[in-house]
């Protein structure tokens, strides 16, 4: 072999240096890797844009992933690179996996799909199919997503009672498939008039429904009690009743208020769900059927399929499938019994109207009834009155807590005059109870110039605290809004003077005062309970604040709170012996006062308080009607809107439920 020449060492040490360079440029360029990780990424936004593909333009996979996809908006992916394999001087195979959080709880679909990756003119592409976002999608199908109603659960009252659960209701309405066009407004029209809603607007429902549709008029408690007859809608051609099932109370006004209703969701609830409900789901719309409808709905399943075709050609594969979750059942404290017949009391009462009880013993709330006055407002949790001469037990305990007794004499006469302000007694006051009288007597016979006279023996403040102490003004997390009432911490001449005698800006709800009355009973300040088990733990919760500019009533726009916002209040200073004092007081009203007509009341010896609030600008002014009553371990506060004296409005009220109470 002849030895290597000069010049032919060079060329071959030139090769070896420009095969090293091209090895380094390999190296240091693009990796499979590097695509497979743009690839996941892309996946996971829905922008192929940066991805370069040997099979098809960004643009059209970008296309094609959001059509195959789109039934599961606005959910997306979260992708990431299990790995990467080489199967060849330029091929590789990445490994992706896939996690969907297609719902609010942790059940997500998860699968890993493989990609196949080409080395060309020095990058790294990705063959596209369709098969790369999604497990074993074939290249003309789509993904379909449909979701399963998970059971309601119940709300329950008292000892596990039922109170909502599904009971049986018709759907009423118009079946177009079962008429011809020319009979539709006629039909539409005797149905509308059978049922009760307006002609006019139904019958345009009808007409711009579909040429299948079943166009609803109303839903019917399906029972012995229903209005419309079988052999009435038939009679209508084309109208059908279609059995079905709803969430419902045991009659139609059952709680409403409190309760609220379900029903088929609204846009609003829709968008304020932030996903969770969808256009067709019934849902709670009012009350704590919509406060705690996650609670009582529960998790609806899913099912994801693999669509190829249409109509008679489709075909569908389940990829994914996940079962219903169940609600919970909201229990309350609630007394069935006994919430029937505070509505049954009120039932005849044309004014805005309520009936709150409350255990003392444990501050559950038994009763938070309104009456047909009350026009669907939560009078009995919301309301905003002035209490009028209920808040005499308030304005008592402050003279307690300043070395009154029931016995101290207090001055009492027919007028009192306070910076120019005459105030007088209710017409008809007894004359033998004018003058210097015990407090106990200023109780019974409910005097007013009796407590304005000791204004400077209490200020203003020290009334707030009083009133504090026996709950009134105190706000707790009971698990649904609520006014607990508002006193004034400052009030001068008149104002004060009003305040001694629960008028001026003393607001009070029918709760906070069945709060004040259980608060006697139990001699210490009660914290009231609508919820019971679980629920209580999780409970949003509301306070209406007051801004007490009125004398009339109004109902609070509620400002949402929860058990850690509420701050905590001061610790009631209220004693037995100051509970005994005003109990012997408020009996008094019972034997000797304006409310003797609950005397005779079998069972334990009931104490009461009446009250008349002046309201409006009226002469004479209009006047709520209030009573509070304690009976053994059950404290009732009564209210009317429109009434005359609490013992003429409302006695005969609490006289009918103590009295049905105790049967």
């Amino acid at each position: 072999m002849e030895p290597m020449g000069k010049t032919n060492l060079t060329s071959v040490l030139t090769i070896a240096a420009l095969a090293l360079t091209l090895t380094a440029c390999t190296q240091d360029g693009p990796t499979a890797e590097d695509a497979a990780n743009r690839l996941a990424e892309g996946l996971t936004s829905g922008d192929l844009s940066g991805v370069a593909f040997s099979s098809a333009s960004a643009e059209d996979a970008s296309a094609e992933l959001e059509e195959i996809t789109a039934a599961l908006d606005p959910a997306s992916p979260t992708v990431t690179v299990a790995g990467v394999e080489s199967t060849g001087e330029d091929t590789a195979t990445a490994q992706l996996n896939h996690v969907w959080d297609v719902d609010e709880i942790d059940s997500d679909w998860t699968y890993t799909t493989t990609a196949e990756l080409t080395l060309v003119d020095d990058a790294w592409q990705v063959g596209w199919a369709p098969s790369v976002a999604v497990d074993g999608l074939g290249p003309d199908a789509s993904l379909a997503a449909s979701r399963t109603a998970a059971e309601r659960a119940e709300i329950l009252g008292a000892g596990g009672e039922v109170l909502v659960t599904d009971r049986p209701v018709i759907r009423i309405g118009i079946d177009k498939t079962r008429i011809e066009t020319p009979e539709l407004e006629s039909s539409a029209a005797a149905l509308a008039e059978l049922v009760g809603i307006d002609p006019a607007a139904y019958n345009e429902q009808v007409i711009n429904a579909g040429a299948q549709a079943f166009v609803e008029a109303i839903v019917l408690r399906d029972n012995e009690e229903r209005p419309v007859s079988d052999d009435e809608i038939n009679a209508i051609p084309g109208a059908s009743g279609i059995p079905d099932t709803m969430s419902l109370a045991p009659t139609r006004t059952f709680a409403r208020e409190l309760l609220g209703s379900v029903g088929p969701v609204t846009a609003e609830l829709v968008e304020q769900s932030e996903g969770r409900l969808e256009a067709g789901d019934v849902a709670g719309l009012s009350g704590l059927q919509l406060q705690y409808d996650q609670h009582l709905g529960g998790t609806p399943g899913m099912v994801i399929e693999a669509v190829t075709g249409e109509g008679e050609t489709r075909t569908s594969e389940v990829l994914f499938e996940k079962a219903p979750v169940p609600g919970e059942p909201l229990e309350l404290t609630l007394d069935p019994a006994l919430q029937t017949l505070a509505e049954d009391v009120l039932a005849e009462e044309p004014s805005a109207s309520s009936i709150v009880a409350i255990r003392p013993s444990t501050g559950e709330i038994l009763t938070a009834a309104n009456g047909p006055g009350s026009e669907g407002l939560q009078t009995a949790l919301l309301g905003q009155y002035p209490p009028g001469s209920t808040f005499k037990v308030a304005t008592s305990l402050a003279l307690l807590k300043n070395g009154f007794t029931p016995q101290t004499p207090t001055s009492c006469p027919e007028e009192l005059v306070v910076e120019g302000r005459a105030f007088n007694n209710v017409p008809g006051y007894p004359a033998q109870f004018t003058g210097e009288i015990p407090l106990l007597q200023a109780v019974a016979q409910s005097c007013n110039t009796g407590f304005i006279s000791q204004r400077d023996v209490v200020s203003q403040e020290a009334l707030a605290s009083a009133s504090a102490d026996l709950g009134i003004g105190v706000n707790v997390p009971i698990g649904t809004p609520a006014f607990f009432g508002s006193v004034p911490t400052e009030a001068d001449g008149t104002a004060h003077a009003a305040s001694m005698i629960g008028q001026g800006e003393v607001l009070v709800s029918p709760l906070s005062l069945a709060i004040m009355a259980a608060s006697v009973g139990a001699g210490e300040r009660v914290a009231p309970t609508l919820l019971a088990g679980s629920a209580t733990e999780e409970a949003p919760s509301s306070s209406a604040s007051a801004e007490p500019t009125t004398e009339s009533a109004t109902e609070a726009a509620p400002e949402e709170t929860t058990a850690e916002t509420i701050e905590a209040p001061a610790p009631s200073t209220l004693t037995a012996d100051e509970a005994a004092a005003l109990r012997e007081m408020m009996g008094a009203v019972v034997t000797v006062g304006g409310a003797q007509l609950l005397a005779d009341i079998p069972g334990e010896p009931v104490l009461a308080k009446t009250g008349t609030a002046e309201f409006g600008t009226e002469d004479p002014p209009r006047t709520h009607a209030w009573v509070v009553a304690l009976q053994g371990d059950l404290a009732v506060a009564v209210f009317v809107e429109e009434g005359e004296r609490g013992s003429i409005s409302g006695g005969p009220l609490m006289e009918e439920f103590l009295g049905g109470a105790g049967q």
